[in-house]
């Protein structure tokens, strides 16, 4: 109540103040009108009277005067006029005795001296006067002169009528300002606040749920959205502290968001942990005149971006949002998540050349097709690798200006893009500690041998003191190559590499995402099975009974050709289906400018339109391919939605998709169709296991699935949902930052093999 009467008294000063000066310049240019038309009624009058001069001042006789003079007046009472002969004595005047006006006699001379106009302002009588003073002229001779005399009395009582008429008018607007400020407040701030600290001291009690309308006035905009984030934390903060005196209860021992922060803090003290990756977490675009953040789509930003918003750190990456660079400081830094910054990242900007060769060109043309076994035949240019090595160096400074300040810094560097990296770092500051993750395959010997620097690739990873792969048989592909091609020292018992004084062990670590428990604070789609259909059909255009999704970023290693081949072939041997069921490809289009991606996208759009053409009727498609970066949400949506998820990689180091499919389904219903060739196949084993590259194969797998009893679908789904909340994302990290802090790291600089 104090803030709206202090809201209120402010307006009503603030409007008087404004319609006091208003008022005030009104009435002086009103004031200077109605003088102006005064004097030039006068100017008027005496140029009449001029015009019978000569005949009026030839006739002495006083009345004959007044009545010539008395037809000037008729119109108007309070004017006076008075003639003078050209000594200045007084002939005559109408309604006013002249000997009351103050100096009209020295005016009159005036102006027949001068022969000029005269006019003023002065009181007589207790009046406010406007006098004018004009000479009588006839024939270039001064006859005399006339004296025009007005009341400004008009002038005055027009001036307080403004004053009162402005007066009214502020009374009425402090009127209306008064009840339109209550009425504002109310509706507009009293109630929004009152929804909003409602809804905090439900959340803040346990009461309520997360979701809520939350007031959509700009004011408070800022308001509610730091409102929105204090609850969630404060709903996870709940949520951690349920599932710790729960794994006290049960014995247990789930890994949580919270207790990696705490892990991280013992191991690793006040160390900044330093990652490095190409793809950045939070990219800025322009999307017409505003910027926006986005998340990139991969697995590697579902993983590791949990990691360092538990435990804080530096993530340097590539920038290549066309608005990173006006959003980062001088050295590319920003602070992320933008709603609840919690690290640091640097981006790195790299060229047009440097990304065609770096990225597009080595790895993605390169080392890509080389790691995944997929009959893609590698592309190898010495510009590329040239280019390669240029930005693995432009990385290594980077990191070396973070870590220049710590004692055996922790360095987590991810994927193949960075091979050589390890040893650029290790050979300035053989006192870090590094390790390597590759997320993708790594080769046989024999396929690894088509790459003509094997050799520097071998020796940059070497640098590591630890480097990771998603599963042991990858990690013995390493062990073989390196066993090929250089000489080493290789202990398979504990599965470490010496080399030139250092040693580099070899694990493999499944990485996993933030599943379950440290999720439950997030927005969920609490609705049924039906509603989310219905959210999917008006998304589509299509209605079926029976839903299949894929998610996927468009690559030939992930076998979407396949996947839609089996969908045709299914219909082909199941001709009941038709019409009942919908095949759903979220695609993220990705290294469009590549050729064999280009050729793919082709590929896809022929195959789903030659399928949709032999089936699809009016209300109905086989296939349905959104080809765009899809959000959570929309993903989410499709996962729950779902009644099957299919993952048909060629070859893959883990895959997340069916990971974060089981993850989503807290209905514990839907089928997982997985290839066997993807690391989550070793985990994953009560999904429907399948050869991608059996067209028959993946069609019965998709008849199993719709067919599967609702019991053996909650039992399957409910197991692998129990794996995943024990390997999470922050246990896969645990294990890694403890391998990596306990290792005996040798002071020696290790060759870069450059």
């Amino acid at each position: 109540m104090k803030i709206t009467l202090n809201l209120i008294v402010s307006l009503v000063l603030a409007t008087t103040i404004v319609v006091s000066i208003f008022t005030f310049y009104e009435v002086r240019q009103e004031k200077e009108r109605l003088s102006r038309e005064l004097e030039i009624r006068a100017a008027i009058l005496a140029e009449s009277l001029e015009g019978s001069a000569n005949v009026l001042l030839k006739i002495d006789s006083p009345s004959l005067f007044k009545n010539q003079i008395q037809r000037f007046i008729n119109y108007d009472s309070s004017l006076v006029v008075a003639l003078y002969d050209n000594k200045g004595n007084s002939l005559v005047s109408t309604n006013f005795n002249l000997s009351n006006l103050p100096d009209s006699v020295t005016h009159i001379r005036e102006s027949i001296n001068l022969r000029k106009r005269i006019s003023g302002l002065t009181s007589a009588e207790g009046k406010s006067i406007h006098f004018f003073v004009a000479p009588l002229n006839y024939q270039n001779k001064i006859l005399g002169a006339a004296m025009i005399i007005h009341d400004e009395s008009n002038i005055n009582a027009s001036i307080n009528n403004i004053w009162q008429t402005n007066f009214i008018h502020l009374l009425t607007q402090i009127l209306l300002i008064v009840f339109s400020t209550i009425l504002v407040v109310r509706l507009n701030i009293v109630k929004p606040i009152t929804i909003v600290v409602g809804w905090m001291k439900n959340m803040r009690t346990g009461k309520a749920g997360h979701q809520i309308k939350m007031p959509s006035i700009d004011l408070f905009k800022s308001l509610t959205d730091e409102a929105a984030l204090m609850a969630n934390s404060l709903a996870a903060a709940r949520t951690s502290a349920e599932v710790e005196a729960r794994l006290r209860l049960e014995s247990e021992s789930i890994w949580t968001a919270e207790r990696l922060k705490e892990y991280v803090r013992k191991e690793v003290g006040s160390k900044n942990l330093i990652v490095v990756s190409n793809r950045e977490p939070y990219m800025h675009v322009k999307q017409g005149s505003n910027i926006e953040c986005i998340i990139p789509p991969g697995g590697l930003v579902t993983a590791i971006d949990p990691i360092l918003k538990a435990c804080g750190g530096i993530w340097i990456a590539h920038g290549s949002g066309s608005a990173d660079v006006e959003t980062s400081n001088g050295i590319g830094k920003i602070s992320v998540p933008p709603e609840e910054p919690s690290y640091v990242l640097r981006r790195i900007f790299l060229s047009k050349e440097e990304e065609e060769g770096y990225y597009y060109g080595f790895s993605n043309e390169g080392i890509w097709p080389l790691c995944h076994i997929t009959h893609t035949r590698p592309t190898f240019r010495l510009e590329d690798w040239a280019q390669y090595q240029t930005v693995n160096q432009k990385f290594a400074e980077a990191v070396l200006d973070e870590i220049k300040n710590e004692t055996k810094p922790l360095v987590l560097i991810q994927d193949y893009h960075f091979a050589l990296l390890p040893a650029l770092i290790k050979s300035k500051r053989p006192d870090a500690h590094v390790a390597l993750f590759w997320h993708i395959p790594w080769p046989n010997p024999e396929v690894f041998g088509i790459c003509p620097w094997q050799k520097e690739i071998l020796l940059g990873l070497l640098g590591a003191d630890l480097i990771g792969f998603h599963i042991q048989f990858h990690c013995n592909n390493f062990l073989e190559s390196v066993d090929r091609f250089l000489e080493s020292k290789i202990n398979w018992d504990q599965f470490q590499v010496e080399k030139g004084g250092g040693i580099t062990s070899v694990k493999p670590f499944p990485i996993s995402i933030d599943h379950g428990e440290s999720k439950l604070h997030e927005k969920k789609l609490n609705r049924s099975k039906n509603e989310l259909k219905e959210m999917v059909y008006k998304h589509t255009g299509c209605s079926s009974r029976f839903i299949g999704v894929g998610v996927d970023r468009i690559d030939y290693t992930k076998g979407i050709v396949e996947r839609f081949n089996a969908v045709e072939r299914f219909f082909e041997k199941y001709p009941e289906f038709v019409g009942q069921f919908t095949f759903v490809e979220l695609g993220a289009p990705s290294r469009t400018h590549i050729k064999r991606y280009n050729e793919l996208l082709n590929e896809l759009d022929d195959t789903v339109e030659k399928i949709n053409i032999r089936y699809q009727n009016k209300n109905w498609k086989p296939i349905i391919f959104l080809k765009a970066q899809h959000n959570h949400s929309m993903i989410n949506l499709f996962y729950k939605a779902s009644d099957l998820c299919m993952v048909t990689s060629l070859h893959d180091g883990m895959n997340l998709v069916a990971k974060e499919f089981i993850s989503s389904r807290d209905d514990e219903d839907g089928v997982l169709i997985l290839s066997q060739f993807t690391g989550a196949a070793r985990e994953l084993i009560d999904a429907l296991i399948i050869n991608p590259y059996s067209i028959e194969e993946v069609a019965d797998a998709l008849f199993t699935a719709l067919n599967m009893k609702q019991k053996e679908r909650t039992e399957r789904i409910r197991r692998m949902r129990s794996l995943l909340r024990e390997k999470n994302v922050y246990r896969w990290a645990a294990n890694i930052i403890a391998d990596l802090a306990h290792l005996q790291v040798s002071a020696v600089a290790v060759e870069t093999g450059l």
